[in-house]
């Protein structure tokens, strides 16, 4: 019998988010499952009762009614005591349950039997994992949203204009971290017209800053940065010094910080001091998105916009709710695709397979189990290129003669005088026509070489399309041969010969026509 997956209306305090979207509901009845929302749970995200209704979705009057009635649950924010205590025994849930920081819910959970995946918990090294990423999406929507609220909160434009009125200078924009949402706070801010600059202790982030139209501020030591799971690794002092002062600078000269710098399971570190606030010029703004951890700023307040030596600090940790459309878009369809793995034979019934890597990372409790943390991943190693098997190549050729240059040359030198002897037979015994078509069928295959075979193979697309398209040249040839002949001492060819002529005639233009619209339409691709 298929299973119910339950929506409920979600509880915490300014969470406009829902898990799952109309869109969504369709694709999950089509997995064969039935689906329940509870009523009013997507008003905040601009998704009725009766859009659920059209998608299929049965709708639950309360919130007793949906957690009773539904197997699976999906949920946004962490569930709170009495959810837990709505929840059916032996249920499953899936949402942001944190577990590091939330031991007392995973013993509740447990209590229940119930089987949790936690959506926050998913193996990112995992590339097949990134369709269920929800963490990845939602971060990207709250960077954007975070340059819109400085951008409210600043007093000039973005970008540098010069009207009659008197030239505004573009806004200076320092982003302290270039994770996910630190990366779509660049390139927004920089969409925008700003001057971007952006750190962040991952030397290998600097390439991706740059391409989004920021600049890399690199801080004067070195030190690796990078910690497990795509995650920035805790700093040495010395490193963390260094780093100090290099935002105290940047503090004193840019018009708004945008901080994001979070490590897993651990408080938000701080980066901006009071002194670096007093420092900033009036009027600049901060954004810390790192607020509900304890904030990057040192005089950040969570949930609030404060006014503090001049500058405007917003500490809001509901960064995603104010895009709440949006973020329930893109998490209901992480939530779409881990149900699509949960249940690959599509018969409505989920199967939590713990011998699939992402399945178990994602899974913290197990019919009433904790599981959590899971086992490391091994991840495939590529194989080292055999560096033994060339040796002996080298050590046999060097083994004849004293060296492996002198048996070159002497093939070479064997391999011209066969070539001049064959030359010499044609040019002495060949007709004199012959002799010309030959002559033209080395050229040929020499440019033929040059032009193609010798290329570059990660240049083969666009250039082969482009010669295709020359070489078609050849049409020529069976042009002559068909086309009648201009004096009557000219014989017509025979009839296959004619044959042939047209046939290539239409193969040729199929070649010359197709090389030049596949190498237009490559290079569209790179047209915005």
């Amino acid at each position: 019998m298929a299973q119910t997956i339950g929506v409920p209306k979600e509880t915490a305090a300014g969470e406009k988010r829902v898990a799952t979207v109309p869109e969504a509901v369709e694709k999950l009845i089509k997995l064969g499952f039935k689906v329940m929302v509870q009523s009013g749970a997507g008003d905040a995200a601009n998704c009725s009762d009766d859009t659920y209704r059209a998608a299929g979705a049965e709708i639950a009057a309360t919130a007793a009614q949906l957690w009773s009635g539904a197997d699976i649950v999906f949920k946004v924010s962490v569930p709170t005591a009495e959810e837990v205590g709505l929840l059916r025994e032996g249920g499953t849930l899936i949402g942001f349950i944190w577990p590091a920081q939330n031991p007392e819910l995973m013993l509740q959970l447990a209590a229940k039997k119930a089987t949790v995946l936690a959506i926050d918990s998913l193996p990112r090294v995992l590339s097949r994992a990134q369709k269920m990423d929800a963490l990845t999406s939602q971060a990207g929507v709250a960077g954007y949203r975070a340059v819109i609220e400085a951008a409210n909160a600043f007093g000039r434009f973005f970008n540098g204009q010069i009207t009659a009125a008197g030239k505004v200078p573009p806004a200076k924009v320092f982003i302290a971290g270039a994770g996910v949402a630190g990366l779509a706070a660049i390139g927004t801010a920089a969409s925008l017209g700003a001057i971007v600059r952006a750190n962040d202790t991952r030397a290998e982030v600097a390439d991706q800053v740059v391409s989004l139209g920021g600049e890399f501020v690199k801080v004067d030591y070195e030190e690796e940065g990078s910690g497990g799971g795509g995650y920035a690794k805790v700093m040495s002092e010395g490193f963390q010094q260094a780093q100090r002062e290099m935002y105290a600078k940047q503090a004193r000269e840019v018009d708004i910080i945008i901080t994001t710098a979070l490590i897993p399971g651990k408080p938000a570190p701080r980066l901006i001091t009071a002194e670096m606030v007093k420092s900033m010029k009036p009027g600049s703004v901060i954004v810390d998105m790192a607020a509900e951890r304890g904030g990057n700023c040192e005089l950040t307040e969570p949930g609030q916009a404060v006014v503090k030596h001049g500058v405007t600090l917003i500490g809001y940790t509901d960064l995603n709710s104010r895009l709440a459309k949006q973020s329930s878009t893109l998490y209901a369809t992480n939530l779409f695709r881990l149900t699509e793995e949960l249940c690959k034979t599509k018969d409505g019934i989920i199967n939590v397979n713990m011998d699939d890597d992402a399945i178990r990372g994602l899974t913290v409790i197990k019919d009433g189990e904790v599981t959590w943390p899971p086992p490391p991943i091994k991840l495939a190693t590529p194989p080292r290129p055999a560096a033994a098997a060339v040796k002996p190549a080298e050590k046999k050729g060097h083994s004849h003669g004293g060296g492996g240059a002198p048996a070159s040359a002497k093939a070479t030198a064997i391999t011209f005088f066969i070539g001049a002897v064959l030359f010499w037979f044609v040019g002495a015994y060949a007709p004199a026509a012959f002799l010309g078509h030959f002559t033209v069928f080395v050229l040929a295959c020499f440019v033929g070489y040059m032009v193609v075979w010798n290329v570059t193979p990660a240049l083969h697309t666009p250039l082969m399309s482009v010669t295709n398209a020359i070489s078609s040249i050849i049409a020529i040839g069976a042009l002559v041969q068909v086309a009648p002949p201009l004096t009557g001492a000219v014989e017509r060819p025979e009839t296959w010969i004619l044959g042939l002529a047209v046939f290539s005639i239409a193969l040729t233009s199929i070649n010359m026509f197709g090389g030049f619209a596949v190498t237009r339409r490559m290079l569209d691709m790179f047209r915005k």
